[in-house]
């Protein structure tokens, strides 16, 4: 079992950054590869970024390539999204999620335990 509290949204106008940390209870952390999405208003959830256990991979959405940077530090539980140069596109609720699978998942049935999400506003 996993819980997940992700934190770090805010309020940032176009072209700011943003870490978001996604924080995990339980010792087999390690064990998980993990993920972030993302849902605004009226949209369905989206894959944004993904860490294989160890991270020994990663993947990113095509809208995110480029601008933000997923990482985990498995001995703090813990979890990263790094967003630059954000834009308007990006408001939404950021969800962490995990999963025991093993590789990367971009699906959002693949994962088995989800945050709460924390809000990204970013102005124009």
């Amino acid at each position: 079992q996993v819980q997940l509290a992700e934190s770090g949204g805010g309020l940032v106008q176009a072209g700011g950054s943003l870490r978001l940390s996604c924080a995990a209870s339980g010792r087999t952390f390690s064990a998980y590869s993990l993920g972030w999405f993302r849902q605004a208003p009226g949209k369905e959830r989206e894959f944004v970024a993904a860490v294989s256990q160890h991270a020994s991979s990663t993947m990113y959405a095509d809208s995110v390539k480029g601008r933000f940077t997923i990482s985990r530090d498995d001995a703090k539980n813990r979890a990263y999204l790094q967003m630059n140069s954000l834009k308007p596109e990006d408001t939404a609720l950021y969800y962490c999620a995990a999963t025991g699978q093993l590789g990367l998942r971009t699906k959002g049935e693949s994962y088995d335990y989800w945050g709460q999400g924390t809000q990204v506003t970013v102005s124009s």
